[in-house]
């Protein structure tokens, strides 16, 4: 995977559905409903936080073994990829910035974000 992936609460294409199985029910028997866009294996470290940053706009480049999951808190960004494309992400989306990954970041409005890097391996 190379290209930046945004998350959203209501994705598009068909979901893998399921229900918990029935020896675990406590109550009910709810439709479970999954969007896996990102299945690869990992190993290394695995940084967790909360990030602020006022609007700017700089290059970014992940290593070959890193990779980011993030989700805005507040705020706006954009991350621009070498081929042209982007991917502008507000308050309660999120994106996957894939490992190998090179262009730019860009804070449009104060960002809070939280993120989860995993790096290494």
């Amino acid at each position: 995977m190379t290209a930046l992936i945004k998350l959203h609460a209501h994705m598009p294409g068909a979901a893998e559905v399921d229900h918990p199985r029935p020896e675990r029910l406590l109550r009910g028997n709810p439709r479970r409903e999954t969007w896996n866009l990102v299945d690869e294996p990992v190993a290394g470290r695995l940084s967790v936080g909360v990030w602020r940053c006022e609007p700017g706009h700089w290059r970014i480049e992940m290593a070959a073994d890193e990779r980011e999951l993030f989700t805005v808190l507040a705020g706006r960004c954009r991350l621009h990829a070498e081929d042209g494309s982007q991917v502008e992400a507000g308050p309660g989306e999120a994106v996957v910035i894939p490992a190998g990954f090179r262009g730019s970041f860009e804070v449009l409005q104060t960002l809070t974000k939280t993120y989860a890097i995993v790096s290494g391996g």
